[in-house]
């Protein structure tokens, strides 16, 4: 639980834990997406990424951590509340409510089967959530 105006620090972590000393992950513009809802109003907030193919060296056992950044948008054909709600989330702080982050790391790496290389997709998800007191 936070109070309004408190910062919300949100992290997530990946880490090796395999048989060789690293291993290369590729990625787009980060492993960690980071997706919620705002339940009180009921408002999806999206975390929108670039795509580039990206590669990361994991270290056995050395944890990738990347901190949260508020992330979302609106368009033209939003609804009003929504288009609010999203200018005061982006340029400000968290809003009064009660918040669920599916978040996940997704990524993939390439082995070897018999001199041919296989692709592994990986899609590891967490939830959390929290709330922001104020609500009125």
């Amino acid at each position: 639980m936070y109070a309004e105006g408190e910062q919300v620090k949100i992290y997530a972590e990946l880490e090796y834990v395999g048989d060789q000393d690293e291993i290369t992950i590729y990625h787009a513009a980060s492993p960690f997406y980071f997706p919620m809802t705002e339940k009180t109003r009921n408002i999806e907030i999206p975390f929108p990424m670039e795509e580039p193919l990206l590669q990361t060296t994991l270290k056995n056992g050395e944890p990738l951590k990347e901190e949260y950044k508020r992330a979302g948008g609106y368009g033209s054909q939003d609804e009003k509340e929504y288009v609010e709600f999203m200018k005061k989330f982006l340029n400000e702080e968290f809003l009064p409510g009660y918040y669920v982050m599916n978040g996940y790391a997704d990524f993939f790496v390439e082995t070897e089967n018999e001199g041919e290389k296989v692709k592994e997709d990986y899609r590891i998800k967490a939830q959390i959530d929290f709330i922001v007191s104020g609500i009125e």
